[in-house]
């Protein structure tokens, strides 16, 4: 997998390959094929060399949130009692433990980490705030943000 400062060119055939994969990664080799315009065998190849590059990270199954219980989402701002390594070490492993943190981020500016919660209701909102968050070392203060309405979501990277 190539590290952050290595870029993989791209061609306009692994660009439209990986359009269609951000579209529908369940497309078979078959249909992702014609959409390309290249033959099955030489699509396949292209797949596994941006795979093997790592462009290609993983493929997943993205759930609607509401379909499973989780009407609300939560943005929370944090600021940690102090920015020594050790200090981030120890918050950034509790975050990868908590299984309810989404995504946390290290974020430039005034601030330390955003996180991101999904929750069922007020009172799972309340332990999250209760229960997780004072959980997470050297967290100094927080600052949740409800989201009302999300204008535009995507995954998909533009090529």
């Amino acid at each position: 997998m190539p590290s952050s400062s290595q870029v993989v060119q791209l061609d306009a055939i692994d660009r439209a390959i990986l359009n269609e994969l951000q579209a529908d990664a369940r497309l078979s080799n078959q249909a992702l094929a014609l959409r390309v315009h290249l033959s099955p065998s030489a699509c396949l190849r292209r797949v596994k060399a941006l795979e093997d590059s790592g462009v290609i990270a993983q493929y997943v199954a993205l759930l609607n949130p509401r379909a499973v219980a989780r009407h609300g989402t939560s943005y929370t701002i944090i600021n940690l009692e102090s920015t020594q390594p050790a200090q981030l070490d120890a918050f950034e492993q509790a975050v990868r433990d908590t299984p309810e943190i989404l995504d946390c981020v290290y974020v430039a500016g005034a601030n330390d980490y955003l996180v991101r919660f999904a929750y069922r209701d007020a009172e799972d909102l309340e332990r999250f705030h209760a229960e997780v968050l004072p959980r997470l070392p050297g967290v100094l203060r927080s600052n949740s943000m409800l989201v009302l309405r999300t204008v535009k979501k995507t995954t998909a990277l533009a090529l």
